[in-house]
């Protein structure tokens, strides 16, 4: 048995979003030759990291559900908030 990371696949969707002076990380991707659904993970410049539960049949639909939410929500909703 061996305890090796799996191979990731990762859409070329993925990359830096500047916004309002904020950048984030978005990473879209899958196990590869193994998982035919996407991971969208959104990280913040703290290294904050939101992952979505859901997957995606296409990586364009992950994108386009980050922009989706980015639209709605603005680029302050991928920013870690402070302990209460």
């Amino acid at each position: 048995m061996t305890n090796e990371d799996p191979e990731l696949e990762t859409s070329p969707l993925s990359g830096i979003h500047i916004q309002d002076g904020v950048t984030v990380e978005v990473n879209i991707f899958r196990i590869a030759q193994k998982d035919e659904r996407w991971t969208l993970e959104v990280v913040d410049e703290e290294r904050g990291s939101t992952v979505w539960s859901d997957t995606f049949a296409t990586d364009q639909d992950a994108y386009r559900e980050f922009y989706k939410t980015l639209q709605e929500e603005g680029i302050q909703t991928f920013l870690g908030k402070p302990d209460a």
